[in-house]
């Protein structure tokens, strides 16, 4: 099963991810979608697995979960904005992620990419696809691309969509 994985899009689409998402079976959103209009033209484009952030709107909220579990290929997946890392857990995730045991532990908030294990909490890959969105402090916009075979995740690419700048969003 492939899969897209992006964060913080802040009510903005670049284009491109629609082509670099062309292929996957869903698509998984970490928060800080920003608006309705943005949620609906992923969905549209391919299923859409969301969870709500910090910036979300009611409406939003009404539709999204905090956090979804859910599970892919024999891979139990734990979705929500904001987590932290290994190391760095947000208040309660790290009881949450034990409580789980998830395989695959995806958040966003930081606007920070990282890939890591957390070898403390079973065999758990840690993801922050980083920032889509231009709203923020980080430079380079980021996505995810993945497989998950047999319970494990493979085939993981990170796609950088270019610098974050001033660039009018597609979708409000």
């Amino acid at each position: 099963m492939k899969i897209g994985i992006l964060s913080d899009t802040h009510s903005y689409i670049d284009d491109k991810i629609f082509e670099y998402f062309s292929s996957v079976d869903e698509i998984w959103h970490a928060g800080d979608i920003g608006n309705i209009k943005t949620a609906k033209a992923l969905q549209e484009f391919k299923p859409l697995v969301a969870v709500y952030g910090n910036i979300d709107d009611l409406q939003i909220r009404s539709i999204y979960p905090e956090y979804q579990i859910i599970s892919r290929e024999g891979l139990k997946i734990y979705i929500t904005h904001i987590g932290g890392y290994p190391g760095h857990y947000a208040s309660g995730i790290k009881t949450k992620l034990k409580t789980e045991e998830p395989g695959l532990f995806i958040c966003g908030h930081s606007h920070i990419l990282k890939v890591m294990p957390d070898n403390t909490i079973g065999n758990l890959l840690h993801i922050n696809p980083g920032a889509a969105g231009q709203a923020g402090l980080h430079l380079m916009r980021t996505i995810i691309r993945l497989e998950i075979q047999k319970g494990k995740v493979t085939d993981l690419e990170v796609i950088e969509l270019g610098k974050r700048g001033k660039i009018k969003p597609a979708y409000y």
